[in-house]
């Protein structure tokens, strides 16, 4: 009989974010007869968040992890894992990266680590303790994903890791879901505060919390309406996301006295119509992996401005697809959404940024990349440096 690979996702907390979708896309999309999943969080799973699982055989388990270092929790995961009897061990980001020695002491056939992009505290990876983590810890996996080029080479080059066993497989996105705004869109999202024909908006979409900088952005939208450009009463901001930073950035907004203008819609479900209702969108971060909200601004067909950080260059092709701006610059920023917004309604690069999102980051490429990975992996022989089980390092070019 038939026996479906099980593989077993481990975070830091299953909440709104990143690489948490790009788990609940692999559970929703990858064939449902060949795998069964089961998610770990260390700390916490957001009940609200878990809803976007579609698959009703899913085990979420938290573990209420505190603060600190992660061994007092080792004979209980330990424990955990030899119970779930896993094919797959699949980790995300450094927290999860702990467990992978337990993983390995539970004889967990095969053990896979994605790199999504790195904490506040190290935004660039230099952080010298992590990279000795990262070096001490490769023994106990077989194959790493990363979702840029800029952390391929931080895994082939800092960390050590072989070629063979580095592979780069960029997140995916629903490019039927994120679509360009059409003549028939004329509903706005749920409870949206914004007209279309009187307001102009700015957006955003991220979780509320330093490495996403949404600061940066509030100081920027103010310096614009300080300039008092063409149109300046239609303009409108959004923030889309909630996190710990909610209530500070909500202050900054009342001091740089723009708090009026802002909309803080918190997380939502209706990304896809949001972006539709935005006219240009921004992405501020300090740090980013392939990150999933400026592929669906993308995939949108929006005017798009971004830094200059992660993978955020590779996906914007170098500018060819929006404007990078570095990191940390009110002044550029401001000009830039100034300028973007001088030349509304004139055409954008957004259909040509949908159109390199179509070729070359659709969920279905994603999923089936990770199908074969995680299948070859689940079969392959069970030794740490084995590397008959690459799919190869997925170029982006």
């Amino acid at each position: 009989m038939h026996r479906p690979i099980h593989v077993v996702h481990v975070v830091h907390r299953f909440a709104p974010g990143g690489m948490e979708n790009v788990f609940v896309q692999l559970i929703n999309g990858l064939p449902h007869d060949d795998f069964r999943h089961t998610i770990v969080a260390l700390t916490q799973a957001d009940p609200v968040f878990l809803r976007r699982i579609e698959r009703s055989d899913v085990e979420i388990i938290a573990l209420d992890k505190q603060p600190g270092q992660p061994y007092r929790i080792y004979p209980r995961f330990f424990a955990l894992l030899k119970r779930l009897r896993a094919d797959v061990f699949h980790s995300g980001n450094l927290a999860a990266l702990d467990m992978t020695p337990v993983a390995a002491a539970a004889a967990i056939p095969r053990r896979v680590h994605a790199e999504h992009g790195w904490d506040v505290h190290d935004p660039e990876g230099r952080n010298w303790k992590y990279i000795l983590v990262r070096k001490a810890y490769r023994r106990f996996v077989h194959d790493y994903v990363t979702v840029s080029k800029q952390l391929y080479t931080y895994v082939r080059h800092r960390v050590g890791v072989e070629d063979s066993r580095v592979h780069l497989i960029p997140n995916g996105v629903d490019t039927m879901r994120f679509h360009p705004r059409m003549a028939s869109d004329i509903e706005q999202p749920n409870d949206y505060p914004f007209q279309r024909r009187d307001h102009l908006v700015v957006g955003t979409v991220g979780r509320l919390e330093p490495i996403k900088n949404q600061r940066l952005l509030l100081d920027a939208f103010a310096a614009v309406l300080r300039s008092a450009p063409a149109d300046s009463e239609r303009l409108r901001l959004a923030l889309v996301g909630s996190g710990p930073l909610t209530e500070a950035l909500k202050r900054h907004a009342v001091n740089v006295g723009i708090s009026e203008r802002v909309w803080w819609a918190g997380t939502r479900d209706d990304v896809p119509e949001i972006l539709r209702a935005f006219d240009v969108f921004v992405l501020p971060s300090l740090a980013e992996g392939t990150s999933c909200t400026l592929q669906e601004a993308m995939a949108t067909g929006l005017p798009i401005i971004a830094t200059h950080v992660g993978g955020n260059s590779d996906l914007l092709g170098e500018g060819a697809f929006g404007t990078l701006v570095p990191s940390g610059d009110v002044t550029t920023l401001a000009n830039a959404i100034r300028g973007t917004l001088s030349s509304l309604p004139a055409s954008s690069k957004g259909p040509s940024a949908r159109e390199e999102v179509v070729r070359r980051y659709s969920l279905t490429q994603m999923i089936e990349r990770y199908r074969v990975l995680f299948s070859r992996s689940a079969n392959a022989p069970a030794t740490a440096h084995d590397t008959d089980c690459s799919v190869g390092p997925t170029p982006l070019s």
